[in-house]
C-alpha cells in the first residue's frame, strides 16, 4: 500500500473538532494557515497557561486512517478532524516512527516528528469513551498513547487528500516517541 494523506481539516478556532478542508497550506516554522495552532510558541490553551513562550511542537497533528477503523469497528462513529486531527494518513505506522523522522508530504512540503499526543478528556466529548478507547498498556505496564502524533512544519507547501506520503527516519540510536 503506498502511503498517501486521506484528508486535511483545520479549525480558525480552539474548537476540538477540525473541519475537513479541500487543501490546506502549511507555512514553514508556524503551522496551517488559518488553523488555531499556528505559531511559534505554543497555542494549546493549557499549555500556555504552563509557559506561553515555550516552542510550538505541536503545529501539525497527524492521524491514521487506519486508528479511525479501528474505533469505528468498535463502535465509535469518527470522521476526519473528528479527533482533532490536521492531516488523515494510510499506510504509515505513525505511532511506531521516533522522534526527528521527516515526513514528505507531495512535491515540497516536509514535517519533523516531534511527539505524540497526549489525549485528554475532551475526546470524550467527540464521543463517550473515547479516551479509554485510545489508550492501552504495553506488558509492562507502561501507557500506550494511540491519539496520534505531532509534527512542526520544515518546509511549507500545499496539502490535499490523496498527496503521497515518504517517511526518512534520522540517523540511529533512535529516540522513541513521548507526549509534546
Amino acid at each position: 500500500m503506498t502511503p498517501v494523506v486521506t484528508a486535511v481539516s483545520i479549525s480558525p478556532t480552539h474548537s476540538f473538532r477540525k473541519l475537513p478542508q479541500d487543501c490546506i497550506t502549511l507555512l514553514t516554522g508556524l503551522g496551517i494557515e488559518g488553523d488555531a495552532h499556528c505559531g511559534t510558541t505554543t497555542q494549546h490553551r493549557y499549555l500556555i497557561k504552563k509557559d506561553p513562550t515555550r516552542p510550538n511542537l505541536c503545529q501539525v497533528h497527524l492521524i491514521a486512517a487506519e486508528l479511525h477503523h479501528q474505533l469505528n469497528a468498535a463502535g465509535f462513529h469518527l470522521t476526519p478532524g473528528a479527533m482533532g486531527e490536521n492531516i488523515t494518513t494510510r499506510g504509515i505506522d505513525l505511532l511506531a516512527l521516533p522522534t526527528d523522522t521527516l515526513i514528505y508530504i507531495g512535491e515540497t512540503t516536509v514535517l519533523a516528528v516531534t511527539g505524540l499526543r497526549d489525549p485528554c478528556a475532551q475526546l470524550n466529548r467527540c464521543a463517550p469513551g473515547l479516551m479509554n478507547a485510545v489508550l492501552d498498556r504495553h506488558p509492562d505496564g507502561s501507557l500506550i498513547r494511540k491519539a496520534g502524533i505531532m509534527a512542526v512544519v520544515r518546509q511549507g507547501g500545499i496539502v490535499r487528500a490523496g498527496d503521497s506520503l515518504r517517511v526518512e527516519l534520522p540517523p540511529p540510536p533512535y529516540t522513541p516517541l513521548q507526549p509534546v
